[in-house]
């Protein structure tokens, strides 16, 4: 039995798929139950990762651990996963971290909270792999509105690149690990095929889409404000602000073979991600 948590996201979701056409038993913890939406024979079960108890539940007769947490709170999250973990025997924790915690400089939230959770899973002495995205193809989605309703982007520090992969690949690469023997201890760094800035991005939805679109790029506190505006706190504002500012750097732009070394599948082009998701960007 493998448990997924974060199992009603976009890559928790895509998992969840993948294992249940795979016909491997799959429970998926969540904090609404009722409204997960999940396949029949996903056994969904009430739990919180800041809750040990309910993580207690959720382990029992599970095998096989992926570990999605965000936020300012993944190290506690991440460790009360691992500490119940460790306690029902758990055999192996397939952590989803950032890209970027193999990047020495990179010192803001994001990856040092990731650190401290792959830091817990060493320690833990539990055979564990880390997948670490270098950026989201899943994050233009943020653009939707923009799109629709006023042909434009806006973004911050439009000069930067990022090799971003598509959720669906992180999650084939998730199950491959979950399912076959060979990762126990493996860091894999995972991208698509290229890297792009969101100007390039904005090209190309625009071509798919068929129309003309206007890549704008923004100050960064705007940028900032529009996340405030979104209900994020200051916290994540600030967290997600020195993210974006890292696109600025090399790291992100390296382009990493590894979903096709695991999987033995190609990765996605941003193209070939939009045209799936044209109905998100597409006028009503």
């Amino acid at each position: 039995m493998i448990l997924v948590t974060g199992a009603t996201g976009t890559v928790g979701r895509s998992l969840v798929d993948r294992l249940v056409a795979a016909k491997v038993p799959v429970r998926a913890m969540t904090r609404r139950p009722a409204a997960a939406g999940l396949p029949a024979a996903v056994d969904v079960v009430a739990g919180d990762l800041g809750d040990r108890g309910s993580i207690a539940a959720a382990l029992r007769g599970v095998d096989r651990v992926f570990l999605l947490s965000t936020g300012p709170d993944i190290p506690t999250h991440d460790a009360n996963l691992i500490r119940e973990a460790t306690r029902a025997d758990v055999a192996h924790v397939v952590k989803l971290s950032s890209g970027r915690t193999g990047d020495d400089t990179a010192t803001d939230p994001i990856p040092s909270w990731h650190r401290r959770g792959e830091q817990a899973l060493r320690d833990s002495g539990i055979p564990g792999t880390i997948l670490g995205p270098l950026g989201f193809m899943a994050n233009a989605l943020h653009w939707a509105d923009s799109i629709r309703n006023r042909d434009s982007v806006f973004a911050a520090y439009g000069h930067g690149r990022i090799a971003v992969v598509d959720e669906h690949d992180i999650a084939s690469v998730a199950a491959t690990v979950l399912t076959t023997d060979g990762h126990d201890g493996r860091t894999y760094r995972l991208s698509g095929p290229e890297a792009l800035t969101p100007a390039e991005m904005t090209a190309v939805l625009a071509d798919v889409l068929g129309r003309p679109l206007r890549f704008l790029e923004v100050e960064p506190a705007a940028a900032r404000q529009a996340i405030l505006d979104h209900g994020l706190s200051e916290i994540m504002a600030d967290a997600i602000m020195a993210l974006r500012a890292t696109a600025l750097e090399s790291f992100t732009s390296v382009v990493h073979p590894t979903v096709q070394e695991v999987t033995g599948v190609r990765s996605t082009s941003f193209r070939e991600w939009a045209t799936r998701h044209l109905a998100d960007f597409a006028r009503v």
